[in-house]
């Protein structure tokens, strides 16, 4: 069973993101959709809903709605959470790094 998703820190968030997450995405209000869609508003959206962006079956029959514990599930393993996704991202294995990744990507995109 996944961790519950415990806030963390936003600046060891934000580094995860620009480490890990920015080669394919963007989370500024208006970015441009990358290899992976623009992140911007993301929490409390449904998976597979950014406009413009051309998602997999499998991600847009999902229905996940982003929170920060779906996100925080979602980024310990993607291909097992929605099995069809083509994000190729391989997964932050250690809560702690989910944690402060995904309290970045909540502050930062909304």
């Amino acid at each position: 069973m996944p961790a519950p998703y415990e806030k963390g820190s936003a600046k060891k968030g934000a580094t995860l993101f620009k480490t890990r997450c920015a080669q394919c995405h963007t989370i500024e209000k208006g970015g441009p959709n990358k290899v992976g869609p623009n992140l911007h508003g993301v929490m409390s959206r449904h998976s597979g809903q950014v406009e413009g962006y051309s998602y997999t079956e499998a991600n847009k029959r999902a229905g996940v709605e982003w929170s920060e514990q779906t996100m925080s599930d979602y980024l310990e393993n993607p291909k097992k959470y929605i099995p069809g996704t083509k994000m190729a991202f391989g997964g932050l294995k250690k809560p702690k790094d989910r944690n402060d990744l995904v309290t970045y990507i909540k502050e930062a995109s909304s």
